[in-house]
C-alpha cells in the first residue's frame, strides 16, 4: 500500500466576529422582554421566567471567548437573532462553495498544488445548503478540477470521516490527490435565545490535501500512519431540520428543529470514549501516547479536551501540547481540530508524532495518527 501524506491546509476565515459580550447583551435584552411580555403568566405560575447570560459563565462553561460569523447583523439584533444570508440565484456560486474554494487555494498554495493535480473532492460538513447538486461538484466546477465530487456529513466528525475516506482511496491507487473542504456556518442551525447553547457554534471553511508520498513536494509534510473510526447512537446531541419538515407542518417550529444537546450526559459519555479509542488506538499501530508532540483536538469545549489530554498523556498537558483554537473562532464542528492543526503544526520538527482527534454528534469520533516529513 502506498504511503499518503497531508501536504497543505487552508483556513477560511468569515469577516465578522462577535464577542460573548455582543452575545450576552443581545440575549439578555431579549430575555428582559420576553420576561416582560410574559409577567403575568410567570406570576401564575403558568410560565417560567427566562435567566440572562453572562460573558464569565460561557469562558468557564466552554473557553469559548469569540465566533467569526457570516452574518453579523441578523444576530446581534434582539428582535432577529439569526443569521440573515442573503438568497443567491442559480447562476451565482453558492456561500459554501465561495468558502470552500478560498480555504482550498490556500490549501492549494501550501501543498504546492493546482487544480490539474487534485482528482477528488470531498466537501465534508455539518449542515449542507442543499441536498442536490453536490456543493463537492460546484466546487470542482469552479477550481476547473477534473475527476469527481462528492458531498458527506458526519456531523463533528465530517473532517476525519473525509480523511480516512481519501487515505483509503489513495492507499488503494484509485487517486493520487484528494482536496477535503469543510465549509461550516453553525451560526444557522443555533438557537441564539438557548442560554444553554447561544455562545457555542461560529462559521468557517477548512481545506486539507492529500496525496500519495511520491507526488509530494512540499516542504514540511505530514505522513499518515493510521486512522480509526468510530460511531455510536445518541440522542443526546440532535438536529431535526430536514425537507421532511413540510410534510410535518406542526412541528417546524419546535426547538429541536435546531441544534439541542444535552451537554452534560455528552460530556460524561464521550470523553471516555474518545480517550479510550485513542489509546487502543495508539497501541495497535505500536505508538506510545508519551511520544505525542501535539494533540489537535476538536474545538468544541475546552473542559473536555482538557480531560482527554490527561486521560492520554497521563498528566496535564504543557502548553502547546494541546491547543484550543475556541477563544478565538469557538465550535466549529467538523472544522475545529483542522483549524489547530492548520495554525499549530509548522513549529513541529521531522520526526514529531502528532493527533488529530474529532468527537461528536452521532455519536461520532476519528483519529488521523501523523508524522512530520522533512
Amino acid at each position: 500500500m502506498a504511503k499518503v501524506v497531508i501536504s497543505g491546509t487552508g483556513v477560511f476565515t468569515p469577516p465578522y466576529s462577535v464577542s460573548n459580550a455582543e452575545l450576552v447583551e443581545t440575549f439578555n435584552t431579549y430575555v428582559r422582554k420576553h420576561n416582560e411580555d410574559n409577567a403575568d403568566a410567570i406570576a401564575r405560575g403558568e410560565a417560567e421566567p427566562m435567566v440572562e447570560s453572562n460573558a464569565d459563565f460561557i469562558v468557564k462553561a466552554s473557553g469559548i471567548e469569540a465566533r467569526y460569523v457570516m452574518n453579523k447583523s441578523g444576530i446581534v439584533d434582539p428582535d432577529i437573532m439569526a443569521p440573515r444570508l442573503r438568497q443567491r440565484s442559480n447562476d451565482e456560486p453558492s456561500i459554501l462553495a465561495e468558502m470552500s474554494v478560498d480555504a482550498a487555494q490556500k490549501a492549494l498554495k501550501r501543498a504546492n498544488k493546482t487544480a490539474a493535480d487534485i482528482d477528488a473532492v470531498l466537501v465534508a460538513c455539518s449542515n449542507l445548503e442543499r441536498p442536490y447538486p453536490a456543493i463537492a461538484v460546484e466546487v470542482q466546477e469552479l477550481l476547473g478540477i477534473e475527476g469527481f465530487g462528492f458531498d458527506m456529513n458526519v456531523a463533528c466528525s465530517s473532517a476525519t470521516f473525509a480523511i480516512q475516506t481519501a487515505y483509503d482511496m489513495l492507499r488503494s491507487g484509485s487517486v493520487d490527490c484528494v482536496l477535503i473542504v469543510d465549509p461550516e456556518i453553525c451560526s444557522g442551525h443555533l438557537n441564539f435565545r438557548d442560554r444553554d447553547s447561544h455562545f457555542i457554534f461560529g462559521d468557517v471553511c477548512t481545506a486539507i490535501i492529500m496525496e500519495r508520498e511520491e507526488t509530494c513536494t512540499a516542504k514540511g509534510a505530514w505522513e499518515i500512519l493510521g486512522t480509526r473510526l468510530l460511531t455510536k447512537f445518541s440522542n443526546n446531541i440532535r438536529n431535526n431540520f430536514g425537507f421532511l419538515n413540510r410534510a410535518t407542518p406542526e412541528g417546524i417550529g419546535a426547538k429541536d428543529k435546531l441544534f439541542v444537546q444535552e451537554g452534560r450526559k455528552v460530556f460524561k459519555e464521550v470523553v471516555p470514549m474518545v480517550s479510550q479509542l485513542i489509546l487502543e488506538h495508539m497501541a495497535d499501530e505500536g505508538l506510545d501516547p508519551k511520544d505525542l508532540k501535539r494533540m489537535w483536538l476538536h474545538q468544541a469545549n475546552k473542559n473536555m479536551n482538557d480531560f482527554i489530554g490527561r486521560k492520554v498523556l497521563g498528566r496535564d498537558p504543557e502548553p502547546g501540547e494541546q491547543p484550543n483554537i475556541l477563544q478565538e473562532y469557538a465550535n466549529t464542528s467538523s472544522a475545529g481540530s483542522i483549524i489547530a492543526f492548520s495554525k499549530f503544526s509548522e513549529d513541529l520538527k521531522e520526526g514529531d508524532l502528532g493527533l488529530i482527534c474529532s468527537f461528536g454528534a452521532g455519536y461520532s469520533a476519528g483519529n488521523v495518527l501523523v508524522r512530520k516529513r522533512a
